[in-house]
């Protein structure tokens, strides 16, 4: 209810993005409806894929995801972690794609759990193997416990982006001019906007993975926390605190109304248009 009367006070004050907005209701309406309702569909995105919900939910999973206990474990958080963020993926992402030979959104759902089961599966694929041909040395230990994570996280996190919105780059996605006229459908745009999102994603979770696990060797090496209890803390601290910096950092990477050059498009858009640049929403 909330929502939809910010909505009908947006509408009623007639301000544009073009324009600012210096009454403080007006402003506050504003940020509601940019954090709750999807652009392209107009619809209220559920309350725990919004994006103010994304950090406090992501941080504990990413957390657990981090320990490296045994390879179930590790599986298992994984795959609530990956799920979480695939979910906020469809939801968030450009809904301007329009297919008739089959239901769109169940075969988002269909790739997106095969995506899920295929990247929790990576993220435990190096115990496993420790496990299964033991090898304990401190190297391997350093390797598969340290340094493989954060690429496998990131590396992960995109390849789940790219799936579930495959459709997006397969059929397309529309493209405005200035006004907001569509001008065409572009596979182009589509591939654009899920390349971006991909990278935001493997720059979010590879560095949240990676900076908090140097960080806290070198706390180790040399000996600021006596306890194990205290490293867990000064751990927790630091993926708090790293996840926390780099979500507007990769959420800014790339504007959401993404611009393309009308020469980088389908010639028939490219035939359909004077400007020299389009927009489409990227998603998030």
């Amino acid at each position: 209810d909330e929502i939809r009367r910010t909505r009908l006070l947006l509408q009623n004050s007639g301000k544009t993005l073009s324009e600012p907005i210096q009454n403080d209701q007006t402003k506050q309406a504003f940020l509601l409806s940019l954090s709750s309702v999807h652009p392209d569909t107009d619809k209220t995105i559920p309350v725990l894929f919004r994006p103010p919900a994304f950090l406090p939910i992501c941080l504990p999973l990413v957390i657990v995801s981090s320990l490296q206990l045994q390879a179930k474990q590790t599986f298992f958080c994984q795959f609530m972690f990956h799920t979480y963020t695939t979910g906020f993926t469809l939801l968030n992402g450009n809904g301007t794609v329009k297919v008739e030979d089959y239901p769109l959104q169940q075969k988002q759902i269909f790739y997106g759990l095969g995506a899920i089961s295929y990247a929790a599966c990576i993220g435990a694929l190096p115990l496993v193997f420790m496990n299964r041909y033991t090898l304990k040395s401190s190297l391997t230990q350093l390797v598969v416990k340290k340094l493989l994570p954060a690429p496998l996280l990131g590396l992960m996190s995109a390849f789940t982006v790219a799936v579930v919105r495959s459709p997006e780059f397969e059929n397309g996605i529309e493209v405005m001019d200035r006004n907001g006229k569509v001008v065409g459908v572009s596979q182009k745009a589509g591939e654009k906007a899920v390349k971006q999102t991909a990278l935001s994603r493997a720059v979010l979770f590879g560095t949240t993975f990676f900076l908090p696990a140097l960080l806290t060797y070198f706390v180790e090496r040399a000996k600021f926390a006596k306890t194990p209890r205290a490293l867990a803390s000064v751990r927790m601290f630091m993926i708090t605190s790293v996840l926390a910096g780099m979500l507007p950092v990769s959420l800014s990477m790339f504007p959401q109304c993404g611009e393309i050059k009308r020469a980088d498009l389908e010639p028939e858009i490219q035939s359909s248009t004077e400007e020299t640049e389009l927009f489409y929403n990227r998603g998030i």
